[in-house]
């Protein structure tokens, strides 16, 4: 049996059909596929859909022409379209001068016709390797990229009630092992914190920690983004591509509603943690891994417990340790440290002059049951924030009755918002129809996105714009 090529696929633009033929049947023992076309624009279209591994192009296409023109034109189309392409130039004999001005402008190398069948294949294998070589440095490019991007922004897990104190010492007693953990809790209550904490105090620190969100992620692509795929394994697969397991390779993978991984996939995510091994979609050999997995999910323990929402096996693979971030109602005691934090930061961004936050004011927030939790906390101030007048905050300045109708507040009972006509106003209608939805299901977004019909991703991204 022939040995495998190396690379999977060239392409060549010569204007010379007996060019074009031999350069097929000589790369052909180095490439699963070689696409020889006297058109460059035609190769252009192949190279922006499936980003080959080398790239021969001929110096010159009209009759006649001799000063690499042409071939200068379309290196720099090529490496327009696609920075990282390896192009080797195809001269004439004695074309050196030109080879130099093409390298000088971006070009990997070059060879001269006729050529050495030998010097070519070694020229070309050289060229190939290199573009495979790129693509491993644009993945550790990627992952200290996320090494270096912000912790959720500028928001730090805080809190000083005896809820949160617990909390805090299950973290540092778990962070320095390498035990997977499972956080429950509400929507809002600052799950990716804890995560994040978790990494931050752990042994991998100095590594990537990568996040998914199960959530957001339509179900027939959760398969290839956390296990990746080859090229042609699905219709839209038109390159290889690593999944998110793999590229946290030696840090941590933070799978964010983990709740929401179908039962079919849940088989496969075991058997990659147990065997510390991925297989992409369409591959047939396994990549080894070294990661740490940090799960959240907001459902309730009786559904996490229920095999036919989580395999049971799986829930003791991810929940060696499991830390229940509390909802905030239950440390009301820690909102004003919140807001504090909260209401500071965001006069800072805005530009706002600081104010004061009265007693009375403070303890009928403190009252309040917050449903959407931190998250909805942090919405209220930025709200304050940037309506607020005069030289203190007054309980008007916080959108509570919005957040949850029914909700006492020193004594008193504010009404069920009531139905605004937004006419023919379509951002209205939208930013009402959201506020219902929220208040339906107590701020619980994958319920409220569910029978909006929307995803979690979308959601967020539409209460981020009315302000929600």
């Amino acid at each position: 049996m022939a040995d495998k090529p190396a690379f999977d696929l060239c392409v060549v633009i010569d204007d010379d059909a007996d060019i074009l033929l031999a350069a097929r049947l000589l790369l052909r023992e180095l490439f699963a596929e070689v696409v020889t076309t006297p058109s460059p624009a035609q190769a252009m279209e192949v190279i922006a859909e499936r980003s080959p591994d080398a790239i021969l192009l001929d110096a010159n296409f009209m009759r006649g022409a001799t000063d690499g023109r042409e071939g200068f034109l379309w290196l720099g189309r090529i490496l327009e379209k696609d920075p990282d392409a390896v192009v080797v130039l195809i001269t004439a004999h004695g074309g050196v001068q030109i080879a130099v001005e093409a390298m000088k402008q971006g070009a990997t190398d070059f060879v001269s016709k006729p050529w050495n069948n030998e010097r070519l294949l070694a020229t070309v294998r050289t060229a190939a390797a290199l573009r495979r070589q790129r693509r491993a440095t644009d993945v550790e490019k990627a992952k200290a990229e996320a090494i270096a991007a912000p912790a959720s922004g500028e928001i730090p897990l805080l809190g000083e009630s005896n809820a949160m104190r617990r909390v805090m010492a299950l973290i540092e007693r778990a962070a320095p092992t390498q035990a997977n953990v499972l956080i429950t809790g509400e929507n809002g209550t600052g799950k990716e914190l804890v995560a994040r904490e978790i990494h931050r105090r752990s042994h991998r620190a100095g590594k990537v920690m990568l996040s998914v969100d199960l959530g957001a992620i339509t179900e027939h692509l959760i398969d290839s983004e956390l296990f990746g795929h080859m090229k042609g394994s699905f219709t839209d697969a038109r390159a290889d591509r690593i999944g998110r397991m793999q590229a946290a390779d030696g840090g941590t993978l933070f799978l964010d509603e983990v709740g929401n991984l179908p039962l079919h996939l849940q088989p496969k995510l075991l058997t990659a943690l147990e065997q510390r091994q991925v297989t992409p979609v369409g591959a047939n050999k396994p990549v080894p891994i070294d990661i740490r997995v940090v799960s959240a999910t907001n459902l309730r323990a009786e559904q996490i417990e229920d095999p036919g929402i989580f395999r049971t096996d799986l829930l003791f693979r991810l929940n060696t340790v499991e830390i229940e971030l509390p909802p905030l109602r239950e440390r009301a005691e820690d909102v004003s440290l919140l807001l504090e934090h909260f209401l500071h930061l965001y006069a800072r961004k805005y530009g706002k002059p600081a104010r004061a936050l009265p007693a009375s004011v403070l303890a009928q927030l403190e009252r309040y049951d917050w449903p959407g939790n931190v998250r909805a906390l942090r919405h209220a101030a930025e709200r304050a924030v940037i309506l607020a007048e005069g030289d203190a905050y007054t309980v008007s300045d916080f959108p509570l009755s919005r957040a949850q109708p029914s909700i006492r507040i020193a004594q008193e009972v504010l009404p069920q918002t009531a139905p605004v006509d937004a006419g023919l106003n379509l951002g209205k209608a939208e930013k009402q129809m959201i506020e219902r939805a929220l208040q339906k299901h107590a701020y619980n977004i994958s319920a409220a996105a569910a029978e909006l019909g929307l995803t979690r991703g979308s959601l967020y991204r539409r209460m981020e714009k009315y302000g929600l």
